[in-house]
């Protein structure tokens, strides 16, 4: 029998003392050279933020907005996972796991959790309305403790199963996910396809190795080139995180401006911001998002996925298929954009292939009520 315990995020006031020390006393670099973000985040930007942060970012509202949702924890295979349960206002409820990835976590969700919990008072008309279940990723934010073990996509997967399946006996549930929530919703649906009444991602889980010798087709070149011209100038920090996580966690782990500087930089590159991040996702819900990592002292332990996958097969085998039903919705501004011909090859039924004007990889940050409509139409196909 799984406890399930209530949960509030409260944070010591002496913590929030001792970031607001660490920012005041912050020793910035110069600006290398070269236009501005051509080599990292930009000095002259950062400056801005960082006298938000300092002047006008205030920690306890950012903490109250994610206090007002139900919270728990529960303990699965010694890990305390923490998750977000917030029960649908529909005729019809169905269950939802919802997963974040990295830089992400929870807050993410704060603006699409309403409207997909009751849809009909954001004006969606819809025959069902979600039960969301949205847990911090194990090693990541309030599912993190020091010396905890590590986990990969697959470890997550079977612990979020677990949680959805043994502690919330949710038999049949459904799936959304980017990033890491798209790797670990895809895994689970490959393992567990009789729990998964449907799976819908804003970002593709295709695999990117490919052998030397194999002779591309038209579709699998068109990807091969995307990740070519992706690796040279948009994957470091995938290099560093999945080789080196442990030197690099002593530094953001000790500075709070070197942490925002690591992950503001995608926020930059991924999002449809047109060079001004704040475009997309504002100074407020940025630094929400920082500061959970910062305060929860976990950007270590999220790096993990990224050393387990480097040394592991691709989390769903080559030449396996994910059968269930899957939507997909494609934001200009994501990282590698697969054609849905090189995508069938996994996903066998892929139900719905839409493409958004704009957005990017943050999708339930940056267009929660775009990417909230494009699940109903999905999840309402499948007559759940």
């Amino acid at each position: 029998m799984h406890a399930i315990r209530p949960f509030k995020l409260e944070i010591k006031e002496e913590e929030i003392k001792d970031l607001n020390s660490r920012l005041l006393n912050t020793r910035l670099p110069d600006q290398g050279p070269g236009e501005p973000w051509k080599t990292g985040t930009d000095l002259e930007w950062f400056k801005k933020l960082l006298e938000f942060w300092k002047k006008d970012f205030d920690w306890k509202n950012s903490e109250n907005k994610l206090n007002a949702f139900p919270q728990f924890k529960t303990q699965i295979s010694d890990i305390d996972v923490h998750f977000l349960h917030c029960e649908g206002k529909g005729k019809k409820n169905i269950p939802l796991l919802l997963m974040h990835g990295w830089p992400g976590s929870v807050f993410e969700f704060l603006d699409i959790i309403p409207i997909l919990t009751n849809p009909k008072s954001f004006g969606i008309e819809s025959d069902i309305a979600f039960t969301v279940i949205a847990p911090s990723l194990p090693g990541f934010g309030l599912s993190f403790e020091p010396f905890q073990k590590r986990y990969g996509v697959e470890e997550i997967a079977d612990c979020l199963k677990k949680l959805m399946v043994n502690v919330l006996e949710y038999k049949k549930f459904c799936i959304q996910g980017g990033d890491w929530g798209a790797m670990i919703g895809s895994r689970i649906s490959y393992i567990y396809p009789d729990n998964i009444l449907g799976l819908h991602l804003n970002m593709l889980a295709l695999i990117r190795d490919y052998n030397a010798d194999h002779i591309l087709l038209p579709e699998e070149k068109n990807y091969v080139n995307q990740i070519k011209k992706w690796k040279p100038e948009g994957m470091g920090y995938q290099a560093i995180q999945g080789s080196r996580p442990q030197t690099l966690a002593y530094a953001l782990t000790d500075s709070p401006s070197g942490l925002a500087a690591w992950i503001c930089e995608k926020f930059y590159e991924w999002t449809d911001c047109n060079g001004v991040p704040e475009n997309s996702i504002c100074f407020d819900k940025m630094l929400a998002n920082i500061c959970l990592y910062w305060f929860s002292g976990a950007i270590g332990s999220s790096f993990w996925p990224y050393y387990a996958r480097n040394r592991r097969p691709w989390f769903v085998p080559a030449g396996e298929k994910i059968e269930v039903p899957v939507g997909y919705c494609e934001f200009p501004k994501e990282m590698l954009r697969p054609e849905r011909k090189l995508a069938e090859k996994t996903y066998i039924d892929i139900k719905r292939w839409s493409k958004m004007r704009q957005g990017g990889h943050f999708a339930a940050l940056e267009n929660s009520e775009v990417l909230a409509k494009e699940m109903f139409i999905f999840f309402n196909l499948l007559k759940l």
